[in-house]
């Protein structure tokens, strides 16, 4: 079990950046992969980015160029780096821990991009 908790969203103008943060309540570097989803007002959940203990990087199209994943094993914690947000990536964004047949979910955080 861990518990994942996320930070760092809000409310920024389109061509803004916001870093978001997701600690963990025990240490991530067991889990495969640590990623970010997010879901847009009235669709589902989608990915956004992944990271392996490894450090591979896999990127949603729409994220791609625009935002960076990473990790701090230290802390426990994964951020996301968004740049040049557009108001299209209004979303709550959850942190995901995933190892074997597991799957851990934080509580969410909104990100509101206004035009």
């Amino acid at each position: 079990q861990v518990q994942l908790v996320e930070s760092g969203g809000g409310l920024v103008q389109a061509g803004g950046s916001l870093r978001l943060s997701c600690s963990g309540s025990r240490s991530i570097f067991s889990f495969n992969a640590m990623g970010w989803y997010r879901r847009p007002p009235g669709r589902q959940r989608e990915l956004v980015a992944t990271i392996t203990s490894g450090g591979s990087t896999y990127y949603a199209a729409s994220a791609k160029g625009r935002f960076t994943i990473s990790r701090d094993n230290a802390k426990n914690t994964v951020y996301l780096q968004m740049n040049s947000l557009k108001p299209g990536d209004t979303a709550v964004y959850y942190c995901n821990a995933h190892q074997s047949v597991e799957d851990y979910w934080g509580q969410g955080t909104q990100v509101t991009v206004s035009s």
